[in-house]
């Protein structure tokens, strides 16, 4: 047999097989998110570009999983201030996932949004400098929502039920919890599997750390992806803030 002949086929074979490897990210995947931009009424203009990271790693199956400190990348969409009739709004909507040689074009719903501030708290300890030990492991922290991470055991604790596991520190995964009244209903297929939620409790709903702010929508309807935070005065969201997504649809391709 000719060489020449069938040796492109087997490396059409091959790419096609490496292609077919790669997962889309599934729909309800948690994407803890913290940003680099910020969002400000005043000075947010339509078209500017939201960037942030992804903050732990996240497992799709199959062995393949996306690490902490991919790349997520948005735009703001429309800028309104408020006004003696109406609040302010900023929309925003974020489009792409790059993770090493991978990208992804998403489309996200906002579960919760913490400041900057509640990001930094939930990754101290709650004991005073001089009683929390020696060592990393010896620290309790206090998740966004009110979780308790008691890194000696490795256990994520809601009272005396066991809510989530804490493998390390900056590392918190747990099913998501349901929260109606803060406007987070069951989700029978995000709630099947563990989550990565950084910083986030597993009922985390919302807006933590913030005045007035609220999520006026939250992508999950249509049009899907478009997120709208609203604030009675000025609505501001300064970069170092936590963003806890949810795919609501993905697609891979390699750069």
């Amino acid at each position: 047999m000719n060489p020449g002949r069938w040796l492109p086929s087997v490396v059409l074979a091959v790419l096609m097989s490496a292609f077919s490897f790669a997962q889309d990210i599934p729909s309800g995947t948690v994407l803890p998110a913290m940003m680099n931009t910020s969002l400000d009424s005043g000075r947010s203009k339509l078209g500017d570009r939201l960037t942030g990271r992804l903050m732990q790693d996240i497992v799709l199956g199959r062995g393949e999983r996306i690490r902490a400190g991919a790349r997520l990348y948005g735009q703001v969409v429309e800028v309104v201030q408020a006004s003696a009739n109406a609040p302010s709004r900023v929309v925003v909507r974020f489009d792409r996932l790059v993770a090493g040689q991978k990208e992804y074009s998403i489309g996200v719903s906002l579960r919760a949004l913490a400041s900057m501030e509640d990001v930094f708290g939930a990754q101290l300890p709650t004991s005073t400098f001089d009683e929390y030990g020696t060592s990393i492991s010896d620290w309790t922290t206090v998740q966004v929502g009110g979780a308790a991470v008691y890194l000696g055991d490795g256990t994520v604790r809601e009272a005396l039920d066991i809510v989530g596991r804490a493998p390390a520190y900056g590392e918190v995964t747990g099913k998501l919890i349901a929260a109606p009244k803060r406007g987070c209903p069951a989700e029978a297929v995000a709630e099947a599997e563990e989550q990565s939620l950084w910083v986030f409790s597993p009922w985390a709903c919302g807006t933590y750390g913030f005045e007035d702010l609220t999520i006026a929508r939250n992508g999950a309807s249509q049009p899907l992806g478009t997120i709208e935070l609203s604030a009675a005065k000025a609505l501001k969201v300064r970069g170092g803030s936590g963003w806890l997504l949810q795919v609501l649809e993905s697609h891979t391709s390699a750069k």
